[in-house]
Formats: structure tokens, sequence, C-alpha cells
């Protein structure tokens, strides 16, 4: 069983960016919107319901199933149309990850990446949720980020990736995000544990004092404005070793920011979750990816460009820390899933600390 070429569709890259509109008509012709939810607590069975409403000729006893359990915002499900060995996701929203999320931006990404050949296509919507393509590949491990061969492979897209034009204004949404996270981080965790962690360990008037200060200082660099993907840790990062490429997946943090922003967020992810900052790429590492990500990305590469990127790169990964610390604050408080949240945000914001004169002398 082959998919219907109504969902393979590939549009060709638009000479002008696409319109709101043009993303509306899109999904109205080729995005199946589904009218039920996929329950937590019966993932299988609901993503099965979910797939054969965008697949009718496929049966429950020709799929196969298994829950991905890297992602620490979402539930995500892989299944598999055993006959054709077609493979889609479906993925249910974490318990109000709206309210981190732009879920329409979302949307508006995946189509516009599709239509450039950046995204699996997007077959489905239901009402906590996404089906849409798999990406067929490795996925790399923070460990393998140091490797000079994947670095530049990694450099090449993410300089494809910042010539994408989407929908919208093109203005950095760093910092409004960042305000906008700083007053959801809630006055009390219902969990005891997490609001002794918060009181011990966590002063929010003093993270919005230095939060003001660092955009005064970061804004100041005048850095270059991209479509970004901002999550570019070793899971969200898929080799195939045959076409010798790395793709992205996960695009719900991906709207127009700070170039800077993207390439620091991504060394600091050389940390994994375990936050193992040791692993943050030295100036003599930087530099090599650096040159490529300026060469693919067609820029006149001089010891004075790659001087100007290397500092946005690493006064933006103080940033980076801010952006997943207050997420992590947020998320302690709504998310259902298993991860020391709290943990997390206090680990990012130490690192933000120990690093800050150091980038910002650069």
């Amino acid at each position: 069983m082959v998919i219907s070429s109504h969902h393979q569709q590939q549009l060709k890259a638009p000479a002008v960016p696409p319109t709101e509109a043009d993303v509306a008509a899109y999904l109205d012709e080729h995005v199946r919107v589904i009218d039920r939810p996929v329950r937590h607590t019966h993932l299988f069975e609901d993503a099965v319901a979910i797939v054969q409403t965008v697949f009718a000729d496929w049966t429950a006893d020709d799929l196969k199933l298994v829950q991905c359990k890297d992602g620490i915002t979402n539930k995500l499900v892989r299944c598999t149309h055993v006959p054709s060995q077609t493979n889609v996701l479906i993925r249910a929203y974490g318990r109000r990850s709206e309210v981190i999320i732009d879920r329409k931006q979302e949307i508006t990404n995946i189509v516009c990446l599709a239509k450039l050949d950046l995204s699996p296509p997007l077959y489905g919507r239901f009402n906590n949720g996404l089906v849409y393509g798999f990406i067929p590949g490795q996925m790399l491990l923070p460990e393998q980020l140091t490797d000079p061969h994947m670095g530049r492979c990694i450099a090449r897209k993410l300089a494809r990736w910042h010539q994408v034009r989407i929908p919208g204004s093109v203005e950095a949404k760093l910092f409004p995000t960042l305000w906008r996270w700083m007053d959801e981080v809630p006055s009390e965790y219902n969990n005891a544990q997490t609001q002794a962690t918060y009181l011990e360990k966590i002063n929010l008037p003093e993270l919005k004092a230095e939060l003001k200060q660092l955009q005064a200082r970061l804004e100041q660099l005048d850095a270059p404005v991209v479509f970004a993907h901002n999550d570019l840790l070793a899971g969200n990062l898929i080799y195939n070793e045959e076409k010798d490429e790395v793709s992205f997946i996960d695009y719900e943090y991906g709207c127009y920011n700070y170039r800077g922003f993207d390439i620091g967020n991504h060394f600091n992810e050389y940390a994994g979750f375990e936050c193992a900052y040791e692993r943050y790429p030295t100036k003599e590492a930087q530099l090599p990816w650096l040159r490529q990500y300026l060469t693919s990305a067609g820029a006149t590469v001089t010891d004075a460009t790659l001087e100007t990127l290397y500092r946005e790169v690493n006064q933006f990964a103080l940033a980076s820390h801010f952006y997943w610390g207050l997420w992590a604050l947020v998320q302690a408080e709504l998310s259902n899933i298993d991860f020391d949240y709290i943990s997390y945000a206090v680990l990012r914001f130490n690192e933000y600390y120990r690093r800050r004169d150091e980038f910002l002398a650069i």
C-alpha cells in the first residue's frame, strides 16, 4: 500500500514567501481535520482510531505502534503500516502546552517547510495534536554533535533553514517570548518539593533584573533575524547515512529569531539533558562549524565575519539558558510528563551565571 498522491504532494519553493491565505488553502485541501482527542491514558487505542480516519484502508491488525519517549513536552507515537512499511507519527500535545507553544505557528511552520522539502508532510489535525510524516534515519546523541563531519552537516542544513521565509512580520520573538514566560511562572507550585526547590534556588526578581540587562546587551549586537528552529538538541537531528545529510524535526518552537540564538542554543545542547556543560564547544571547535555555516549561507568569510558571528553566537547562548530555564519553571507546574523540570531550570540558570561574564567579554 502506498500513501496517495493527495498526501505525498510536495510543492516547489515559492518565489515569494507564502501568505497566511496560502497556508489556510493548503490546510483545507490537503490536511484532514479529526474532531476527537488522543487521550494520554489511552495513547495507542486513540492513535489507531486517528490513523484509520486519515488512512481509511489501514486495518488495525496491520499497524505496529511504538511510543517514542525522548521528548519532554508531548506524547509521541510512531505508527507503522506493516504491509507497506509506511511510518507516520501521532503527536498528542502535552497538558496545557499551549501556554508555552503557539500551535498555530507550528502548523504554519510545518506547511511552509514541507513545501521546501525541509519537513515531512502534515496529514491530519486532531483536537490535541497532529499526524505527520516520519523522517527515516538515526537520531543523534549529544556526544555525536562534537564530530566535525556531523557538525558540517548540521551547519549546512541550518544555513538553508535560515533562508526560509514564512508568513508574518520578520521580527525576533526571543525577548517577547521570554517576558511572556516570565509572567507565566507560578507564584506558588502545587507540588511541595517543587515549591521548596523554587524557594531555595530561584530568585525571580533577580532573574527579571538580569534579563532586562541581558536584553539591552544583546540588542546592541544588531544580529540578523532569520527563521530559526530554536530547539536543535541532538534528539531533533536525524542523520541519513545514505544521503550523508542531517534533517531537523519538531518545529513547535520555530519562528523568526536571532541567528546567533539558534546556533548558540545548539552549542548548549552539546551538553544534553544531563547538562554536561564541559562539552560546550571551544572556540577552536566552533570556528570550523561557523565557517561552514557562513559558506553554505553564501556569505563572505573573513576573520572579521567569523569573529562577529562567534561573539554573536556565544552571547546569545546566554539567552538560550534563560529561554529553557524559564520554560522549565513554567513546565514544572503545567506538565504531567515525568521529568524534573525544576532541577533542570536550576541547572540552566546556574550555567548562565557561570558563563555570563566570560561570554559578554568576547
